[in-house]
């Protein structure tokens, strides 16, 4: 409710199909981007 906006409960329960799940894949992106981030960067450095 709070997360999309919604004043009341029965706005929040119209529209709550929309967002089922999707707390799930925002918290899967945000950890694929962590273990990109962690991996070491690949190759000689040249120097």
């Amino acid at each position: 409710m709070h997360r999309m906006g919604h004043s009341s409960v029965r706005a929040a329960l119209i529209y709550q199909h929309l967002v089922n799940g999707r707390d799930q894949e925002i918290a899967d992106h945000v950890d694929d981007q962590i273990q990109r981030a962690k991996r070491p960067r690949g190759g000689p450095s040249g120097t």
